[in-house]
């Protein structure tokens, strides 16, 4: 199994202890002056003893250091978790090769074509896959990159949002190199990419380029 499949969080905590918190941080409940982190919501840590109950907001400390192997993506664990989790709480993943076809289909209704950032295929073996195109992608008449990145997405499922972001596939580990990554945001980065830069980025205002490097640093 790849290393790079699991995101270690002493890692993200080295590059930046901010970045870490703004992960960890929930957006819901949260005030101005005051950050509220996201829960556990599961029993599956309370073993580890205090600060990992159901309801035991989840802190840095907490999944870095000694506690650094914490967290981990699904296909690491072991079969009696994953089955137990799937039973338990109706946890299944989607292949990525699943979530490729309906984001092309979003994709084709905004764009009014298909194949924009990829063509699906069926290998010798009977395997789903696709190739990535290349070319610098071309917007429809009366829209423009900007109107792609700030058109609202929303994946509706939890778990890994294989949906959202696409490193590796969620059902087998292998891990996706970046130019064939076919997530709702791996889409969105590569086109500003292409066609933004820091200074189009300041034009957007500061929040957008805090964002903007937030992302390509998660991204990593």
């Amino acid at each position: 199994m790849p290393v790079e499949v699991d995101i270690l969080e002493d890692s993200i905590f080295r590059l930046s202890p901010e970045l870490l918190n703004i992960l960890l941080k929930d957006h819901t409940t949260s005030k101005k002056d005051i950050q509220r982190n996201i829960f556990w919501a599961t029993s599956d840590y309370e073993y580890l003893g205090e600060g990992y109950q159901y309801d035991s907001p989840i802190l840095p400390c907490l999944i870095t250091g000694d506690n650094g192997h914490v967290i981990m993506p699904r296909i690491l664990k072991s079969r009696d978790t994953q089955t137990a989790r799937s039973r338990e709480m109706a946890e299944v993943f989607t292949p990525s090769w699943i979530c490729n076809a309906q984001n092309n289909l979003i994709d084709e209704a905004w764009f009014g074509r298909k194949d924009v950032f990829n063509t699906e295929y069926t290998d010798e073996q009977g395997c789903h896959r696709w190739r990535p195109n290349s070319e610098k992608i071309q917007f429809p008449e009366g829209k423009t990159w900007k109107d792609y990145v700030r058109d609202n997405r929303l994946e509706i499922t939890c778990g890994e949002a294989p949906y959202i972001v696409s490193r590796y596939d969620t059902t087998t580990g292998e891990t996706i190199p970046i130019e064939e990554r076919i997530g709702l945001l791996d889409r969105k980065l590569r086109v500003v990419g292409k066609y933004g830069n820091f200074r189009r980025m300041v034009g957007m205002g500061t929040g957008s380029v805090q964002k903007y490097i937030r992302l390509r640093m998660a991204r990593r």
